[in-house]
């Protein structure tokens, strides 16, 4: 069997710690406070460098996030002090495209032109293998051999449903509080509002933008505060058609617009004004059935305003599904697959809607191939979280006996002695 070294990061250090412990391991710690010489030697080094830095949630700021993107940089030594003759990376898609291309390209040089690997990356996804999780990860696999005769493996299409990881009615699973559940019920009152005429869209439905004018294609908020001071939004409606005219501290005006309005940008990015544009359309078209549901959804904070229906075509009953509260909105999704488990808090955590509950630690643990573990983290919130961190292990397995059985042993000893006698 080959030796391994898993590098765990800083974040997530002490739910690496208490998971490891099933397997008699104890990670050293802050990957940044590890010299490279001193870890052992091994032949296979996984690691996940954090991918906020490259998410589309977050700023994508990529290698100039200082705390976190500059991690790839420390797994990148201890692949040039110890050359292991292979190494299985993961992060999230956007890595391949963040920055056009350009984030993506330095990393491929240092791996290749500097230390020497050949490289593959491919996404995967654990729905891909029958695992009822839609969570597309990007796997990056170097060898110090050619991978002419590698093969990632192989896919499916076969359905999944997520009644297979799931327990009837467990009873340490956490209920419902008060707001998510009437949050919901109001969210349900809409579905049930939309005349059957009307195909709900796939784009996210973000209501505060529903009798906005603020505007948002040429010029920003930010913009018209920057050029012409506490008038730049008088004129204006801001959230759900607000009026911010008779607002009389510029404060008041700033919190009356959608919250993904008050950054400080000088023109949206296409994909806002996209969504801002089909957001105020949708209501144009539809005002007269929205504005006598419209009041019931203004008591609730700024990211349950929003609503993602990805059931195009299936019953209009919002309990009938799996139901995620994310900070891009409430989203719903059909039972064939759970959506991707975050690293967040546990009110994040995929509600199981004809149950009314929250999924439990244990089930989101098969969501991950998990499900084997004796010990998960002391509590809920850092078990979700250590859970959340994780990649499925069944996906890694699978690009590992691929990566690992592409050259025989006597190819892998070869090169071993080479680099020896180098």
């Amino acid at each position: 069997m080959a030796r391994s070294t898993a590098l765990s990061l800083p974040n997530a250090l002490q739910n690496a710690q208490r998971t490891c412990a099933n397997f008699g391991l104890r990670p050293e710690g802050d990957i940044t406070l590890v010299h490279p010489q001193d870890v052992p030697d091994h032949d296979v080094l996984t690691a996940g460098f954090p991918c906020q830095p490259f998410s589309k949630a977050g700023e994508q700021l990529g290698f100039e996030c200082t705390e976190q993107g500059n991690l790839f940089f420390n797994v990148a030594s201890i692949l040039q002090e110890k050359k292991p003759t292979y190494f299985i990376l993961e992060n999230v898609p956007n890595l391949l495209k963040h920055d056009e291309g350009r984030t993506w390209e330095e990393i491929q040089k240092i791996l290749t032109e500097q230390l020497g690997y050949h490289v593959r990356a491919e996404r995967f996804s654990p729905h891909n293998f029958g695992i009822p999780q839609i969570r597309e990860r990007v796997y990056i696999v170097g060898s110090l051999l050619p991978l002419d005769a590698f093969a990632w493996p192989k896919t499916s299409d076969a359905d999944t449903n997520i009644d297979t990881v799931l327990d009837d009615k467990p009873a340490d699973a956490k209920k419902l509080s008060a707001q998510v559940n009437e949050c919901l019920e109001v969210w349900a009152e809409f579905l049930n509002a939309v005349p059957s005429t009307v195909e709900l869209p796939s784009f996210p439905l973000w209501s505060m933008e529903w009798g906005a004018t603020y505007p948002y294609e040429e010029t920003t908020p930010h913009e018209l505060q920057r050029q012409y001071g506490y008038d730049g939004l008088k004129g204006f409606k801001g959230s759900h058609g607000a009026k911010m005219g008779y607002l009389k501290t510029f404060e008041e005006r700033w919190a009356a617009l959608p919250s993904h309005a008050r950054t400080p940008q000088a023109k949206f990015p296409k994909w806002k004004q996209d969504f801002i544009r089909q957001n105020r359309q949708f209501y144009e078209d539809n005002k007269t059935w929205i504005d006598p549901w419209l009041p019931k959804i203004l008591k609730f904070p700024s990211s349950l305003k929003k609503f993602e229906w990805n059931i195009k075509g299936g019953k209009r009953n919002i309990w009938d599904y799996v139901i995620q509260f994310r900070a891009s909105g409430v989203r719903v999704k059909r039972r064939t697959t759970a959506p991707s488990l975050i690293a967040m808090t546990d009110t994040q955590v995929p509600i199981i809607g004809w149950q009314r509950r929250y999924m439990t630690p244990h089930e989101c643990a098969r969501l991950q191939s998990l499900d084997g573990l004796k010990k998960l983290p002391d509590s809920p919130t850092k078990a979700f979280a250590a859970l959340g961190n994780a990649v499925n292990s069944k996906v890694v397995e699978m690009v590992a006996k691929a990566l690992l059985g592409t050259h025989t042993p006597a190819e892998v000893k070869r090169k071993r002695k080479e680099l020896e006698e180098a």
